[in-house]
């Protein structure tokens, strides 16, 4: 199968540090290739792949700070990727809604999958006029806010198998990791943690948007002993932070479409005590991998609890539901129902 991967510029494929959306895009692509597919990918030329890399920009916008008009070179990408749609069986995009109106005037297969939040009112109108396109959901929690669109399936994210695996080290804190934000309330794992009279290692992004709430909420308690930031950490750090955390604390405020780091936990070993909302009773196993709670206090209580799981089977679970080939497979079973569906078009002839 010939497909074309087409992904934000934002990041690197995959991403230095932060960024979950261009991690499984990578590992999907690695994965589609390992199957014998014939990948092209279309992305930041200081991406890694081993499908065909179409370098749209030298490198990731995020670590350009010339590049003052982002969207002017996604648009430059979709047009050369509408110019080349017959080379390829389908096309799969992860740029939101940007394809919609163009692609849709093509014949060549193609599907959309949406990494983020939908419940923004300005989407609506967007969603309205383009419902029959085939969109991808992440969990089924994300498609609340737009039941009437077209989806084709849920697909929940996967990782390699053996990217993150249990280190045997002994747990000895509380562990948040990902981006300090509003919506991610690491001042509630702060509190979780200190009334559970454990430490708290802190290791995420901060951005220039979210760095008011780090200011306000989060600083003065960083000259304790206890509350420690540690920043962005890279894959080659996770294994061993997150195998010495008694459990990750996942006290989000917003509708979480997916939350990676509750798998890359899991494929520690590690239980995650996540509070219940948007993706979350999709992606933890109340009693198994880990616990899903209301509010502070009864994460408190889930703490108190987490002799009760098993870290091997917590990894056994990852295995059997999160990894890379499995979200590969479900993507061809997809990819292959678009094809069959598609209308007739020419073939591009090699010379």
């Amino acid at each position: 199968m010939r497909i074309a991967q087409v992904a934000p510029l934002f990041e690197a494929v995959p991403p230095k540090l932060y960024g979950g959306t261009e991690r499984v895009i990578s590992w999907l692509t690695e994965e589609l290739v390992a199957l014998g597919h014939e990948v092209t990918l279309f992305a930041s030329g200081d991406s890694t792949t081993s499908a065909k890399l179409e370098a749209m920009w030298p490198t990731a916008l995020r670590l350009d700070g010339s590049v003052r008009e982002p969207g002017a070179l996604h648009v430059a990408m979709l047009e050369r990727v509408f110019r080349r749609a017959s080379e390829f069986d389908l096309i799969h995009f992860h740029l939101d809604y940007y394809p919609f109106s163009l692609f849709l005037r093509q014949s060549t297969a193609f599907l959309t999958t949406l990494h983020g939040r939908l419940d923004l009112p300005e989407l609506q109108p967007v969603f309205n006029a383009f419902s029959g396109l085939p969109l991808v959901s992440i969990s089924d929690a994300q498609r609340r806010p737009a039941p009437h669109v077209r989806w084709i399936r849920t697909i929940h994210h996967g990782m390699p198998e053996h990217l993150l695996t249990p280190r045997p080290i002994e747990p000895g804190y509380l562990a948040f990791l990902g981006r300090v934000s509003p919506e991610k309330r690491v001042d509630r794992a702060i509190t979780i943690a200190t009334r559970c009279g454990l430490p708290l290692k802190i290791a995420a992004k901060i951005d220039d948007v979210d760095r008011d709430y780090f200011e306000e909420n989060i600083r003065q308690h960083l000259a304790r002993d206890d509350i420690e930031y540690i920043g962005e950490i890279d894959d080659a750090r996770k294994s061993e932070f997150l195998s010495g955390a008694h459990a990750l604390i996942v006290p989000i405020d917003w509708p979480e479409p997916f939350g990676l780091v509750m798998i890359e936990a899991m494929a520690c070993g590690t239980p995650v005590i996540a509070f219940n909302r948007g993706s979350v009773p999709e992606v933890v196993e109340d009693g198994v991998t880990g616990f899903i709670v209301e509010d502070e206090t009864s994460a408190i209580s889930a703490v108190r609890r987490l002799s009760q799981l098993s870290r091997s089977r917590i990894r056994r679970r990852f295995e059997e539901r999160f990894t890379a080939r499995r979200m590969a497979h479900d993507y061809l079973d997809v990819y292959g129902g678009l094809i069959k569906a598609a209308a007739p078009r020419p073939r591009l002839v090699s010379p």
